[in-house]
């Protein structure tokens, strides 16, 4: 497996560097860099720094996903279900979690709150044509399969 080296700058000298939960982790784990612990109120949603920016390098992109068990076991996922960070963006990177419980939940400091994945991308040069490529499947969508 390649692994790159990834430009981080600290906005904040308590910001802690991403960090993989295992070996072959996609996602690496990024961190709440907050001075005092922060309520998030049921349907709120609250922007928390991470203290941290990044060189992310030009075809790829930064993206942010909510981590599993903090969706699942507290109601906290990213609001915009997945950010994404452009490779020319160089400010601070910061979370936008919403709470989905029907409890307030508490974000600390170093808590982990969400997960980052570098991937690459397409940029398209969209072309305007009068037909389209036929496919089996054509324009059936929205379960046209009749499976749940």
């Amino acid at each position: 497996m390649e692994i790159s080296k990834i430009n981080v700058m600290k906005f904040n000298e308590e910001a802690k560097l991403p960090t993989y939960g295992t070996e072959f982790s996609a996602g690496a784990d990024i961190y709440a860099c907050i001075e005092e612990d922060v309520t998030i109120k049921p349907g709120e949603v609250v922007l928390i720094p991470t203290g941290l920016g990044m060189e992310i390098p030009v075809g790829y992109a930064g993206f942010i996903y909510a981590r599993s068990g903090l969706s699942v076991k507290q109601g906290l996922a990213p609001a915009n279900k997945v950010g994404v960070i452009d490779s020319d963006y160089r400010g601070e990177i910061k979370v936008a979690l919403y709470n989905q419980s029907k409890e307030e939940k508490v974000v600390s400091k170093n808590d982990r709150i969400a997960q980052l994945i570098i991937a690459p991308f397409i940029k398209a040069d969209f072309n305007i044509v009068d037909t389209l490529e036929d496919t089996k499947r054509g324009s059936g969508g929205f379960g046209h399969t009749g499976k749940n």
